[in-house]
């Protein structure tokens, strides 16, 4: 399984090259980390990742989240859920007939969200 995960990520690289490879890691290690928090297993929406994303991203790179981030391509939630719908496509992570790219559009500003000094929750 591990070896067809990073062989998915290489090929969907390959194909859509806006983002890197760790971004892909790092979703779905969001995604393990979202079903801790919320205690359950199976599906989360696209704002519950979000915060999930928010909050393992402050957890594992602290005030470097915003740059890390930049690093991969990734400057919106937006691009998450790019990040999420190749996943779902290339049968990486499922989808319900309500999940869409639209649960990432505007759920918070990377600026505002990732600065040191602040610290905010979204409504899920």
């Amino acid at each position: 399984m591990v070896v067809d995960f990073y062989k998915k990520i290489e090929e969907i690289t390959e194909r859509d090259l806006r983002y890197k490879p760790d971004a892909y890691e790092f979703v779905m290690q969001a995604f393990g980390f979202t079903q801790t928090e919320l205690k359950r297993e199976g599906h989360v929406t696209g704002r519950e990742l979000l915060e999930g994303i928010r909050e393992y991203g402050l957890e594992q790179y602290g005030p470097l989240t915003k740059t890390v981030f930049q690093h991969w391509c990734v400057n919106t939630t937006e691009d998450f859920g790019e990040i999420v719908f190749n996943m779902v496509e290339n049968g990486l992570m499922g989808k319900t007939d309500e999940d869409s790219r639209d649960d990432f559009k505007n759920a918070y500003d990377f600026k505002q969200i990732f600065d040191s000094k602040k610290q905010f929750k979204i409504d899920t």
